[in-house]
């Protein structure tokens, strides 16, 4: 095993194999990218640390939990988000997910409100009429895409609950085009040498037009709604940030563009996976769909008011969650900081992956890669290793939102439909922002004939 220029003060942290001369380890990534991030733990220190290249450039990969919550708690404060972030910044300009310092203080302070309970539940009426709409659309007998019925709901509910009125109508139809093809493209574009951005490839030309389309849709909204005083008359999300003071139109863009593409696609991976592993684990679906009919009924829509009393649903996410998480992140380094004892200066680039992390057999047991929403059942030890959402001052924003959201579109689904996998296809990973799904074919069947 080769080994990476010594730390401060501290041995050498042990580089990962398989390198190549130029592209470092960016070419594993690339041909294989969750068998070489989940490997990096076996190369890894006892430490919990591991070194790879991204071109040139050496990155310090942490495999374990403790690893984590020092990147991301304990020491977080003494990161910014680093190169993978800034590769992003042509899609979501200096929003939440992008910015550093103070901007991103003040930003989070300012849009942190329009996440609070009480606006959740607003918006949780937008998820239960799509929801209920999705499941009213189909057919008995019905062959069906749910991963691609899922992003519709997805797509539908992040995009009316930032725009309630017909303003936002252009916006809706080309993310509903654009953002598939923009998240395909995420982690290549990001872990890739910045010198590849140059080449007119096709994966270049397609994001930079998919980007460049997106943005210029969102400006002219945002240019529409102040004319017409949208922020008067409306309380979506669009109006809250119009109503701050203290964002341009430019930053409104920015958190407009981060809204979408952070909860668009994680949504409806999180539900098309629920709903295939249901399909392959009859107890597991009975006692969700028990869990349901107990809670809410038959008839009456789904309520915010539920969703903390369907446990055993939550335990589906919670599992569907850690199993298919967030692929792979950076920060960088603003000053020296100690991870399990090894002392890494400043302007280092630290990655993570929590699809790796929260496959650990060390925390979730021999059945690691396996769905097991039991294993969440009085288990503390698991909980407090769990980091779905991030953590510290970068936790997601909007992880309330996301998981109102996926819980009130099974239940509604699942109350009343019973999915059947279609032979001939096997659901496949595809690397984005989180592990979802390539196609989900189902055939869908009333619970009730």
């Amino acid at each position: 095993m080769a080994l990476a220029a010594p730390s401060v003060g501290t041995s050498p942290i042990p580089r990962a194999p398989g390198a190549t001369p130029l592209l470092g380890h960016a070419l594993a990534l690339y041909r294989d990218p969750f068998g070489f991030l989940l490997s990096l733990r076996e190369h890894a220190d006892d430490r919990g640390l591991v070194r790879i290249q991204l071109g040139w450039m050496p990155v310090y990969v942490v495999t374990t939990h403790e690893r984590l919550h020092d990147v991301l708690v304990r020491e977080g404060r003494k990161f910014q988000k680093g190169r993978f972030f800034q590769r992003l910044k042509r899609l979501a300009g200096e929003g939440l997910s992008t910015a550093d310092g103070e901007l991103h203080r003040r930003n989070r302070r300012l849009i942190q409100p329009m996440f609070s309970r009480e606006r959740i539940d607003g918006y949780s009426e937008i998820m239960s009429r799509n929801a209920r709409r999705l499941s009213e659309s189909w057919q008995p007998g019905q062959r069906v895409d749910i991963y691609e019925e899922a992003a519709a709901y997805s797509i539908d509910s992040i995009a009316m609950s930032l725009f309630s009125s017909d303003i936002g109508a252009p916006a809706v139809e080309t993310i509903r085009t654009e953002l598939p093809v923009l998240l395909d493209m995420l982690l290549r574009r990001a872990a890739s040498p910045k010198l590849l951005d140059r080449l007119p490839v096709r994966y270049n030309r397609v994001f930079d037009r998919a980007s460049q389309h997106l943005s210029g849709v969102i400006d002219q909204v945002i240019t529409t709604a102040r004319a017409a005083g949208h922020d008067k008359e409306h309380d979506d999300l669009l109006a809250q940030l119009l109503q701050e003071k203290d964002l341009d139109d430019v930053q409104v863009r920015d958190e407009v563009a981060t809204l979408l593409f952070a909860g668009a696609e994680t949504t409806a991976s999180t539900l098309a996976w629920a709903w295939r592993y249901l399909a392959h684990h009859p107890e597991a679906d009975q006692q969700v769909v028990e869990e349901i009919l107990e809670v809410v009924g038959t008839d009456r829509p789904v309520t915010i008011a539920d969703v903390p009393r369907l446990t055993a649903l939550r335990r589906v996410l919670d599992e569907v969650i850690r199993l298919h998480g967030v692929t792979f992140l950076m920060r960088r380094s603003t000053e020296p900081v100690t991870l399990g004892e090894v002392t890494l200066p400043a302007e280092t680039e630290v990655a993570f992956s929590m699809y790796a992390i929260h496959r650990d057999p060390a925390v979730f047991g021999d059945d690691a890669d396996a769905f097991n929403p039991d294993r969440w059942v009085d288990n503390p030890e698991i909980k407090r290793s769990f980091m779905p959402f991030g953590g510290g001052n970068r936790k997601c924003i909007g992880d309330q939102f996301a998981l109102a959201e996926a819980t009130i579109a099974l239940a509604e689904v699942l109350r009343s439909w019973r999915m059947v996998p279609q032979s001939g296809h096997t659901p496949q990973q595809v690397v984005s922002a989180v592990a979802r799904p390539d196609r989900v074919p189902m055939t869908v069947h009333p619970r009730k004939p």
